[in-house]
């Protein structure tokens, strides 16, 4: 993928997944409102759980077949259906076990959870399996295409999908009907998906096999799925473990339904960073895929740390903003009745920042084939949050923690970051982390004299925004090349040679 493509692509990516997270935090928002703090920690348990299911279990398989058909679907198209079809069958074996599996043990999970009415929602949770997994197959494999304006269109209708289907539901019906909109609205993706590939892409592969007199049946080895697909899997079971596990804890330890649902607003909030940035995960993972596969590691750093530099310097302003009108944000979504939230919120804004660093960079790890190092630093932070949760709930509450969760978020992206960086070169100055950290500053210098009122604060953050981005221009971490760059992109004038050149000039000194 050329550098002009790649950056394409990751701006379409990024405005599906800004338009994908504003409809959950639309659908949030009035779902918290409709069923109120205690039926909301009810839902949000249920789904939460029932989508970890899928991420954890169901995305193995489908981030293995998006890696190797990445890094083979240009050069040998004969092996891209062959490779789809041994993953649709292991998929489909593996996703009818779980479903039948989570539907028997629905009353075990309540149990554990102390909790036995949540049983015939669990239940009914149960249709979200398959209808996810078979919606998230087909992003994996248009990833694994590279079309990732295709993944951005078909995000972009799940995104009013949802909002039409859980938010209408959930107000006829309550709490089941909003768990069941979350199947309708992954269904109807899948169904465009599926009829898109058929009548199209399956086409054109089957075309270019044939233009190179190739048989489209060739020898892959389901061996190589499974291998990937196990490490993967693990991985996202620890990751979601992770990230999920003081929820849990939460309804385990303090048995408070109120609690539960304002803790999960401080969640849902407070990942928004997380959910915009992992469009980088889908653009990073198939090209550090084929660029390792092809030894060509220079290519591959160069992507990763200009990805990682962008992240930098656009999250911090805005884990930064999220702490410090945590209460004036969680009043724009939920309203009044969670205004308890605010403060396990605005230390777990942080924390939510680190996450969102290491899970790119564990990607990126994933993606050159070291799922086994991603795994481990995954179980370690799991085990470690699980622990420091158990101690810190008990002795203060949601804010305990959030202290605990952010702190394990720390451990994880230092040890993810220095993993990475033995394996693909330094990849951030401390000149750049010093300008980002220095603008950031003046966040919390200028913030004081700003309004911090329920709806007049957004004018504060563009404010602070602009403050901080007028820095790194003075300091010149952000400089009249790269303003140039993102112009010339989305007027599409720049010719490839060109950006090729911009973008080593704009690579951070050392």
């Amino acid at each position: 993928m050329s550098s002009n493509n790649l950056a394409k692509s990751t701006m379409w990516l990024i405005a599906s997944e800004i338009i994908f997270n504003l409809s959950g935090y639309i659908i949030h928002s009035f779902v918290g409102r409709i069923l109120g703090p205690a039926d909301y920690g009810r839902y949000g348990l249920v789904v939460t759980m029932t989508t970890m299911i899928i991420i954890l279990i169901g995305n193995g398989i489908p981030t293995a077949m998006a890696k190797y058909i990445s890094e083979i679907f240009e050069t040998n198209p004969r092996l891209v259906l062959v490779i789809k079809r041994k993953a649709l069958i292991l998929q489909s074996i593996l996703i009818g076990s779980i479903t039948v599996v989570f539907y028997i043990c629905a009353p075990l999970i309540a149990m554990a959870l102390g909790d036995p009415t949540l049983t015939p929602l669990f239940r009914i949770s149960t249709l979200i399996i398959p209808s996810f997994a078979a919606a998230s197959f087909y992003f994996s494999f248009y990833t694994a295409l590279h079309k990732f304006n295709v993944q951005s269109v078909l995000k972009t209708l799940r995104s009013i999908l949802k909002v039409v289907a859980i938010v209408g539901l959930a107000y006829a019906f309550g709490v089941p009907g909003s768990i069941v909109g979350y199947a309708v609205a992954a269904l109807s993706v899948f169904l465009i998906a599926f009829s898109l590939d058929q009548l199209k892409y399956t086409k054109e592969i089957k075309k270019a096999a044939k233009a190179q007199n190739l048989s489209l049946q060739n020898e892959f080895e389901t061996k190589k799925l499974l291998t990937y697909a196990w490490q993967v899997i693990l991985f996202f079971l620890a990751y979601e473990l992770l990230i999920s596990i003081d929820l849990y804890l939460v309804k385990g330890i303090l048995h408070n339904d109120h609690l539960t649902g304002i803790y999960n607003a401080a969640l849902t909030v407070g990942r928004i960073p997380y959910y915009i940035f992992y469009a980088f995960t889908i653009m990073l993972l198939p090209v550090v895929s084929k660029s390792t596969a092809e030894k060509n590691i220079e290519h591959a750093s160069t992507v990763i740390k200009q990805s990682l530099r962008l992240i930098l310097i656009t999250l911090v302003p805005a884990v930064v903003c999220l702490s410090i009108y945590s209460e004036q944000i969680l009043f724009i979504f939920f309203g009044h009745g969670y205004q308890e939230a605010a403060l396990p919120m605005s230390i777990l804004s942080y924390g939510v920042g680190f996450l969102t660093i290491f899970y790119v960079l564990s990607f990126v790890m994933n993606g050159a084939g070291k799922t086994k190092t991603t795994m481990t630093i995954a179980i370690a932070g799991f085990l470690l949050n699980t622990i420091l949760n158990y101690i810190l709930i008990k002795q203060y509450g949601l804010v305990g923690s959030a202290v605990a969760t952010s702190l394990v978020s720390v451990f994880v992206a230092v040890m993810i970051y220095n993993i990475t960086s033995k394996y693909f070169g330094n990849l951030l100055t401390k000149k750049t982390l010093g300008k980002i950290m220095l603008a950031a500053f003046h966040i919390f210098i200028f913030q004081r004299f700003l309004s911090t009122g329920q709806y007049s604060f957004l004018l504060s953050i563009v404010i602070l925004f602009a403050i901080y981005f007028s820095f790194l221009i003075i300091l010149k971490e952000i400089s009249k090349k790269d303003l140039t760059y993102l112009a010339e992109i989305l007027s599409k004038k720049k010719k490839q040679k060109e950006v090729e050149e911009e973008l080593s000039g704009n690579e951070p000194s050392a």
